[in-house]
C-alpha cells in the first residue's frame, strides 16, 4: 500500500482493507480503526523487537529506580561490564557480582529494579551513571517520521491491525462472513476464523522478512 506510517495514511489503508467489515466500526474520529493499529503496534515488538538504551543516576543500596516511559522489561545491564572484564576477582578494585535488572509494574508507572542494589563500593568503583539496555513499546504518530515501526513492515502491521478488528468483531458474536484484503490475498469466512487466519499469516510473514 502506498501511503505513509502516518495515523491518518494507516487509517485510511485498513479501512480500505476492510471492505463491508469496516461498516462494523461507527466511532467518531476513527477511534476504533486507530485502537485497531495501536493495539497492533503493542504486539508488534514480539516478531520486531524495538532495544533502546539509557541511563539511571545510581544511590547506593537503592534498588528500585523510575523506568523510561517506553519500558517494557529489561534487555542487559551495561554498567560494570566492561570493568570486570578488565579486571580479576582478586584485583582490589573487583566489584564483586554485579546486580541483575528488571522492570516490573503497569504502564505508566513501570520501574527498574536491580537486584541485589548496588552497594556503596560498587558505586564508588563504577559510578553512579549507570547504562543498561531495554525493550522498548512500538508506537504510531500522526506524524510519519515518529512512527517506530518501520517502513518496510508497514503491511505487516496492517495485518495485524486486520486481525485486531476481526477479534474485536468476534467478540461482539459476529456470525456473518466477512472478507478482508490480506497481503496474501483476499480472505473470507466469520471474524473468528478469519483472525485465525490472519494471525497466522502475521506470524509467517514475520518470520519470512
Amino acid at each position: 500500500m502506498p501511503g505513509t506510517m502516518s495515523m491518518a495514511d494507516l487509517v485510511a489503508d485498513l479501512k480500505a482493507s476492510l471492505n463491508d467489515a469496516a461498516d462494523s466500526f461507527k466511532a467518531a474520529a476513527d477511534a476504533d480503526f486507530i485502537r485497531h493499529l495501536d493495539l497492533a503496534a503493542m504486539d508488534f515488538g514480539r516478531v520486531r523487537a524495538r532495544i533502546l538504551s539509557s541511563t539511571i543516576t545510581l544511590t547506593a543500596d537503592e534498588d528500585v529506580y523510575v523506568a523510561p516511559a517506553d519500558a517494557i522489561r529489561a534487555h542487559s545491564l551495561q554498567w560494570g561490564k566492561q570493568q570486570k572484564r578488565d579486571l580479576n576477582p582478586w584485583d582490589a578494585n573487583w566489584p564483586g557480582a554485579l546486580p541483575r535488572i528488571s522492570i516490573a509494574g503497569d504502564p505508566g508507572s513501570r520501574t527498574i529494579v536491580l537486584s541485589p542494589a548496588p552497594s556503596p563500593h560498587q558505586v564508588t568503583l563504577l559510578g553512579a551513571s549507570c547504562a543498561f539496555r531495554y525493550y522498548a513499546g512500538h508506537s504510531i504518530d500522526a506524524d510519519a517520521a515518529n512512527t517506530t515501526v518501520k517502513a518496510e513492515d508497514r503491511a505487516l502491521l496492517l495485518l495485524r491491525a486486520q486481525a485486531e478488528a476481526a477479534r474485536e468483531m468476534a467478540l461482539k458474536n459476529m456470525n456473518k462472513p466477512v472478507s478482508m484484503r490480506g497481503t496474501g490475498g483476499r480472505l473470507s469466512g466469520t471474524p473468528s476464523s478469519l483472525f485465525q487466519q490472519l494471525m497466522d499469516l502475521f506470524e509467517a510473514q514475520a518470520v519470512q522478512r
